[in-house]
């Protein structure tokens, strides 16, 4: 474990410069993502939230280093309860359900059909209970992207986006309205 790259880890705040001087780091060296994932499914560790933060920016750029991960992290997903590592978390598995779809257009499969059910039902768990607006919306577009090669997600998510656009802020709205419009 590479102690310089976890206590610097430790010591990032949310600022967006501190997070992509982190992710930089790890792209720059790929030996460091084993670190950082160490620290992301470690969900006890006080700093775990911090490595979702940063692994969203790592997955952003190179979400194929995610595929030795996959099974560790669609099996931890449920057990994510902190905000920040939701809406990175989230935005994770939107990243993969988009490249998900990409691989598929070339024959390619990036997503086992275990993982990519473990992926929606978290998705859908996340839209259900009470959560930020933004792991909502994260959720809401991967479960979108997911209902392209699952069918039944996109009735179920027709009703619950019908369902609870009322109780919702306006951001909330606005992102439930993208997605009701795309389903009709």
């Amino acid at each position: 474990m590479n102690s310089d790259f976890i206590q610097k880890l430790e010591k990032s705040t949310a600022h967006r410069p501190s997070r992509e001087s982190l992710s930089n780091e790890v792209c720059e060296n790929p030996e460091l993502l084993h670190d950082l994932m160490f620290v992301f499914f470690t969900i006890k560790d006080k700093s775990h939230h911090k490595a979702c933060w940063v692994s969203e920016l790592v997955y952003e750029r190179k979400i194929d280093w995610l595929s030795p991960y996959l099974d560790v992290f669609c099996k931890t997903l449920s057990s994510y309860s902190h905000d920040g590592a939701l809406r990175s978390v989230s935005k994770i598995c939107l990243f993969s359900a988009s490249h998900h779809l990409k691989k598929l257009k070339s024959g390619e499969v990036f997503l086992t059909d275990n993982q990519l059910e473990l992926m929606i039902e978290s998705c859908f768990d996340w839209l259900i209970t009470d959560q930020k607006v933004a792991t909502k919306a994260y959720a809401m577009r991967a479960l979108y992207s997911f209902g392209k090669v699952k069918d039944w997600v996109y009735p179920e998510l027709k009703v619950i986006l019908q369902q609870d656009y009322p109780n919702h802020s306006a951001a909330y709205k606005l992102a439930s309205k993208e997605i009701l419009t795309k389903l009709k």
